[in-house]
């Protein structure tokens, strides 16, 4: 069974590692990047190592191909047609642009998370606060957040389910009810699991997994 905080004590703790590193071998035949205080950026069709920064943002351009990017207070966006291993931040949000490919996880643990129509991501989406949205994109492992809202939009694939976890004793408690919404015509497949109150609602044209803890509401036309 997964335990979420876990996730996220070690990927607080893990996006600082690459800084102390020495550089590898990179799939993008790229150098490392990192700083302490300042953005990195990354542009369009230029292949970069590791890309960490602290303090700032990571911006990987239109085609970009990384192997890892993270940072501790600050966003992380993915270009159109960029490619990366794993993003991981923990105070901000990431962004994935269209038709974007990460073959492994995407994680944030008090930012947003949208991917853009034809976005990818191969392993797990997740976070603990903010937004998930999905447009027309494809999640193969999962979806897990706290207290986020999850917008599955229409015609995106989730395979793995979605998990909404409860709060446990690191995570400042939140009265926030999380709304679930699985858009026209999107897939999910494997169990919807809430550990928490929620508002799951299901477009009638969507299709689903066994869902535990929570009630389905059905609705038509392009949002609830």
């Amino acid at each position: 069974m997964r335990r979420f905080p876990t996730i996220f004590i070690s990927a607080a703790f893990a996006v600082v590692l690459p800084l102390a590193s020495l550089p590898s071998a990179a799939w993008a035949s790229g150098d490392d990047i990192s700083k302490i205080n300042g953005s990195v950026t990354v542009e369009a069709n230029q292949p970069a190592g590791d890309v960490s920064t602290v303090n700032g943002s990571v911006h990987i351009g239109d085609g970009a191909t990384v192997e890892k990017a993270n940072t501790v207070n600050g966003s992380i966006d993915l270009g159109d047609k960029g490619q990366a291993k794993s993003l991981e931040t923990v105070n901000g949000a990431v962004t994935l642009g269209g038709a974007s490919r990460v073959s492994g996880d995407v994680t944030a643990v008090n930012g947003g998370l949208h991917l853009a129509q034809g976005a990818e991501v191969l392993g797990k989406v997740s976070n603990v606060n903010g937004v998930i949205a999905l447009e027309a994109a494809h999640v193969a492992g999962g979806i897990d957040t706290v207290t986020g809202d999850v917008t599955v939009g229409a015609n995106s694939h989730v395979e793995g389910g979605i998990l909404v976890d409860e709060s446990h004793g690191w995570i400042h408690k939140n009265t926030h009810t999380p709304v679930i919404v699985i858009g026209p015509h999107a897939v999910v497949q494997g169990t919807l699991e809430f550990r928490r109150e929620v508002i799951l609602k299901v477009s009638d044209s969507a299709q689903i997994g066994p869902v535990k803890g929570a009630t389905v509401v059905k609705f038509s036309g392009a949002t609830p």
